[in-house]
């Protein structure tokens, strides 16, 4: 029996496979402009999608796999209104964490991928929605498991997200100076910080798009789909 469950090897195992991924992902985008200039935006992201789609695999089976493992730092599950209260935060952090302002048809490079500087529909509630969409779903997930490894997978992926905070800018910045300056500053990072403060205002309008409805069946796909997906995973031995 190991007596600190803080030590399973399970959480140094997923630490280093996130810490891959970000090296991969984020590498991936600040070697974009140079690798778009010799390959071209379609080959590029073709290859970026070869790359980091299977290490995404990876950690969510891995995720899946050792989820209950480590120390048990509470129990909620039996608690009234905990399991809807983690369903809705985990819907509401899918249209953060794909927000339609995407191009769908620029991520599949059916359409030439392109930088876009937005400031429209969910960028006017906050700057980087990737970001807030993960710390949403890391807060719903380790509520709701309550474990010692989940709560170490949640502190890499914030640590991630927030290195793409700065990273994102940074790049946004090199690309277009002065017209990113201005977005910024009509914009925020913290959700609806510049709609409070009077530098934003939200439309609603720009929100009635089909690709929101997109984001809603995949969550309600993915609702549909998770037991599935814990059978699956649970049949790979590692």
């Amino acid at each position: 029996m190991m007596l600190n469950p803080w030590l399973a090897p399970s959480h140094f195992v997923m630490l280093g496979l996130l810490l891959i991924f970000a090296i991969a992902h984020s590498g991936g985008a600040a070697l974009r402009p140079w690798a778009e200039k010799r390959i071209g935006p379609r080959l590029y992201r073709i290859i970026f999608a070869l790359i980091s789609l299977p290490l995404a695999v990876i950690v969510i089976t891995y995720f899946f796999n050792h989820r209950y493992e480590g120390a048990q730092l509470w129990q909620v599950q039996g608690v009234p209104g905990v399991k809807a209260t983690v369903w809705v935060l985990s819907a509401i952090s899918f249209l953060f964490l794909y927000p339609a302002t995407f191009n769908l048809l620029e991520i599949a490079a059916i359409q030439k991928p392109q930088v876009h500087l937005y400031e429209t529909g969910v960028i006017r509630i906050t700057r980087h929605p990737q970001m807030v969409g993960q710390i949403i779903w890391c807060v719903a997930h380790t509520l709701w498991l309550g474990t010692s490894f989940t709560l170490v997978t949640s502190i890499g992926l914030v640590l991630h997200h927030l290195f793409g905070v700065w990273h994102g800018d940074r790049r946004l910045h090199s690309r277009y100076g002065e017209a990113f300056e201005i977005v910024k500053q009509r914009t925020s990072i913290m959700p609806f910080a510049a709609v409070i403060d009077g530098r934003q205002s939200l439309k609603w309008q720009e929100f009635i798009r089909p690709a929101y409805l997109g984001v809603g069946i995949f969550i309600g796909l993915l609702w549909w789909a998770h037991p599935l997906l814990i059978v699956a995973t649970s049949r790979v031995s590692w």
